[in-house]
């Protein structure tokens, strides 16, 4: 089991980080620079942006500290993922590898680009352009905060 999980959780940080920057490379290719596509009217389209800041376009600009501070908690997950407080816990296991996995997609970005494209636009809501690094990291925090509720509510319970 322990060797799978080792073996599994970087497969499906590739297969994020690969589905990212393909979706990237679509975007740019067929939706720059003003086209957008429909993909559920009212609901969704597909529209082009390039994000030089963080979610909402904050602190835009700030393309080394974005990176170095990327760098640093995807090089901190990757370390807390194989140590040994984490290793045999496979929520925390997997969560971590989704939160890496949208780091470096929008780093990669970062890097050799200078800002993230994004694409993925909700009509139904006046919100942000994102893309699927964006989704990543934010289903990856969820289930973080999810981890972290339960384990809270199970120490509670252990010390009653």
């Amino acid at each position: 089991m322990l060797k799978s999980k080792k073996f599994w959780c970087p497969v499906m940080i590739v297969l994020i980080i690969a589905f990212d920057q393909l979706t990237k490379y679509l975007a740019k290719s067929f939706l720059y620079p003003d086209n957008a596509v429909t993909v559920i009217k009212g609901f969704l389209e597909f529209r082009y942006a390039e994000n030089t800041g963080m979610a909402f376009s904050m602190l835009s600009g700030g393309r080394i500290f974005f990176i170095i501070l990327t760098a640093v908690v995807v090089v901190g997950c990757l370390i807390y993922m194989y140590s040994k407080n984490c290793i045999n816990d496979l929520w925390l296991f997997w969560t971590l590898g989704v939160i890496v996995s949208g780091g470096i997609g929008n780093l990669i970005d970062r890097i050799f680009q200078g800002y993230v494209v994004d694409f993925i636009n909700p009509l139904f809501v006046d919100f942000a352009i994102f893309n699927i690094a964006d989704c990543a990291v934010t289903l990856g925090t969820v289930s973080l905060i999810a981890y972290l509720l339960v384990m809270c509510f199970k120490k509670e319970k252990k010390n009653e």
